[in-house]
């Protein structure tokens, strides 16, 4: 006799359908038939005997006929419907569903622990007829519902918003700045000391992202916002009325801490809402924001510390536009992650049909505490520290940003201590950044209908080299600016206009790189743009934070022109970066885990023609190359997913020109 115990056809369907709905990368179309199984009614157990005799005792005699266990039709047959469900299926399980470990561990739960009853002398209910039929999907490519096919001025409402949100969490790290010396004097420290109230606050920028970005493709973009917005804002407050430095110092950790979400979510919310042909124009508002927002800020400030108000004020001001930006998103605010609509939708149906096998893709995603710290928290420094395009373009951009930084230290040493002006007056000296930024963004804006033609020539599908030459020339200027600003400012006899004229270039530079570079890591990640964003505003919060913290001894030290001259080296050292990616970046995401490859400029669209799979047509880089490892379906699916169709394309027609 067997000493393993034997179950009945109901409980062998319901642990292959419990272990295909934890697993979706290695699922077939039917859960219940198509498959097959190898000895169905005994499973492996090492439990008691008298755990034996208890599953024994719940082996119910009960048949289930073929028919019931066979796919029940409730809709006409829509094959355009059937590949979309494929698509969003890969697209989850290379997200946040993906997990060999956990499917594993729930299968070697099941496999040891034997089922308990049902309850109140019931028998298991048999499985559904077929889960595929009870998934929500989006109704074809047009359904209202997906973020892409939101009304034009719902876009923008949410763009303006989400910016005042990304430019007050910006606008704030440098608010501070102004404050150093009169935070010092009241609470009896050095200058070096209250620096640490803006450096901290930038480290929160560094560790924000890496908790808010992987939760945005978790439970969505709408609530890591609201939350994090309303930490914000009670943190801002608390630092206008900390009694001590400690305190002070604590929440504007905690203020950046909860502030960088928008740096990290809001540029994934643009690339759910917005397509190929619109994603650069959405990109280059958000950029705007988060650099023109600490530009800002020092005039703001200097003028507020010098009044009656006192340094207090600039943390309220802080905590007011906290508080404005927290209750548009509350009231305002969409989700805009498909995954999510969808489960919104699952849920809404649920209720009004009361069939609660009506369900999404995302809600079959099991995590647990580890999981969720080991794959999904993990992923932003993941990609930092693995992907080269990721990591080297880290490094220019922090280099950058730290520079944003320590110019808010290195201004003052020149028109307050060269020039003798005012804390107030010398702020407005960062106006020559802004309209650097503000041309640079022009600048930006003009290139779209070039760009919109070579993606027209390439059936829609973005090449993420072409955001590159904007980065290339930027490069350039930027370090011109370093030099002009160095060897002007060091002496009182050169007019303050010309070095204030410096940051025309060190603004474009700063502005054009980081846009493009931002557009770049989305075109080149997509559906990890979200991870990708964090790990590199990391790893550039990392540098803003420090930077800070020598730039009063080294422009001391060395002196403003040979501090500014080394700056500018190092800046020309990185001017290579953009150069090389051009070259070699489709080679480099042809080797990536997590960057879909795209198709040779005039090659086929990937999303056009027949909706089956067709392994490998997006599995060749752009110069032609194939990958070492073919790259797996659920890619290729999740690229299409990426990809805009129109009516015709999903027809199989040759796209029209637009």
């Amino acid at each position: 006799m067997s000493n393993r115990p034997r179950l009945n056809e109901v409980d062998s369907a319901f642990i292959i359908a419990s272990e295909d709905a934890t697993d979706p990368i290695t699922r077939r179309p039917s859960l219940t038939h198509n498959r097959e199984i190898e000895n169905p009614n005994i499973i492996e157990s090492s439990d008691s005997d008298s755990d034996r005799e208890s599953l024994h005792s719940r082996s119910y005699a009960r048949s289930i006929p073929n028919s019931r266990l066979s796919r029940v039709s409730t809709q006409p047959e829509h094959p355009v419907e059937l590949s979309r469900i494929q698509t969003h299926r890969s697209l989850h399980s290379e997200t946040v569903g993906r997990s060999r470990t956990q499917t594993s561990t729930l299968s070697r739960r099941r496999s040891q622990k034997p089922l308990p009853a049902f309850g109140a002398g019931k028998p298991y209910p048999p499985a559904l007829p077929d889960q595929e039929e009870y998934v929500v999907e989006f109704d074809g490519p047009d359904d209202p519902l997906h973020a892409q096919n939101w009304p034009l001025s719902e876009k923008i409402m949410m763009a303006v918003m989400l910016g005042f949100t990304t430019f007050t969490s910006s606008f704030t790290s440098s608010m501070f700045s102004t404050a150093t010396h009169a935070v010092a004097y009241q609470f009896g420290v050095s200058p070096e000391v209250g620096i640490l109230g803006t450096s901290l606050y930038v480290l929160g920028f560094a560790f924000g992202p890496t908790f808010w970005a992987p939760l945005s493709e978790l439970k969505g973009r709408r609530l890591p916002i609201i939350i994090s917005m309303f930490g914000f804002t009670v943190f801002c407050f608390g630092c206008a009325t900390g009694k001590d430095l400690q305190t002070v110092l604590i929440c504007r950790f905690f203020s950046g801490l909860f502030g960088a979400c928008p740096l990290a979510v809001v540029a994934a919310v643009f690339s759910d809402m917005f397509d190929n042909k619109s994603r650069g124009i959405a990109l280059t508002v958000f950029s705007m924001m988060v650099f023109t927002g600490p530009l800002m800020a020092p005039f703001i400030g200097g003028f507020i510390v010098t009044s009656s108000l006192g340094w207090r004020w600039t943390q309220y001001i802080s905590g007011i536009m906290g508080a404005t930006a927290f209750t548009l998103d509350l009231f305002f605010m969409r989700e805009s992650y498909p995954p999510i609509i969808l489960v919104q939708k699952a849920t809404d149906l649920r209720r009004r049909t009361l069939n609660w096998g009506i369900h999404a893709k995302q809600e079959e995603i099991e995590l647990d505490l580890k999981q969720l710290v080991t794959v999904n928290f993990t992923r932003p420094l993941r990609l930092l520290f693995t992907e080269p395009i990721v990591t080297l373009l880290s490094i220019y951009m922090s280099f950058i940003y730290g520079l944003l930084y320590l110019f808010l230290t290195a201004y003052p040493l020149v028109f307050v201590g060269v020039h003798h002006f005012t804390s107030g007056v010398a702020g407005l000296a960062f106006f020559g950044m802004i309209v650097g930024q503000l041309i640079a963004g022009v600048v930006v804006l003009a290139q779209q209908p070039w760009y919109m033609r070579k993606l027209t020539a390439n059936n829609g599908v973005p090449v993420p080299e072409w955001r590159l030459p904007s980065i290339m020339g930027g490069s350039i200027l930027f370090a011109i600016g370093l030099f002009w600003f160095g060897w002007t400012g060091y002496r009182e006899d050169i007019p303050w206009i010309v070095p204030t004229l410096s940051g025309l270039c060190s603004g474009f530079g700063i502005m054009s790189i980081f846009l493009q570079a931002l557009n770049y890591l989305v075109d080149a990640y997509l559906m990890f743009a979200a991870s990708a964003i964090a790990g590199n505003t990391f790893m550039r919060s990392l540098c803003g934070a420090g930077f800070p913290l020598f730039a009063t001894y080294m422009f001391n030290g060395m002196g403003i022109q040979w501090a500014s001259t080394v700056l500018g080296c190092v800046a020309t050292v990185l001017i290579p970066i953009p150069f090389f990616f051009y070259k070699y970046g489709p080679w480099l995401r042809s080797k990536s885990k997590f960057a879909p490859t795209m198709p040779m400029p005039g090659a086929p669209n990937p999303a056009a023609g027949s909706t089956d799979d067709a392994p490998g047509t997006a599995n060749s880089s752009l110069d032609g190359a194939p990958k070492e490892h073919q790259v797996s379906e659920t890619r290729d699916e999740a690229l299409r997913a990426c990809v805009p169709r129109t009516r015709s394309e999903i027809a199989g027609e040759k796209p029209s020109a637009v």
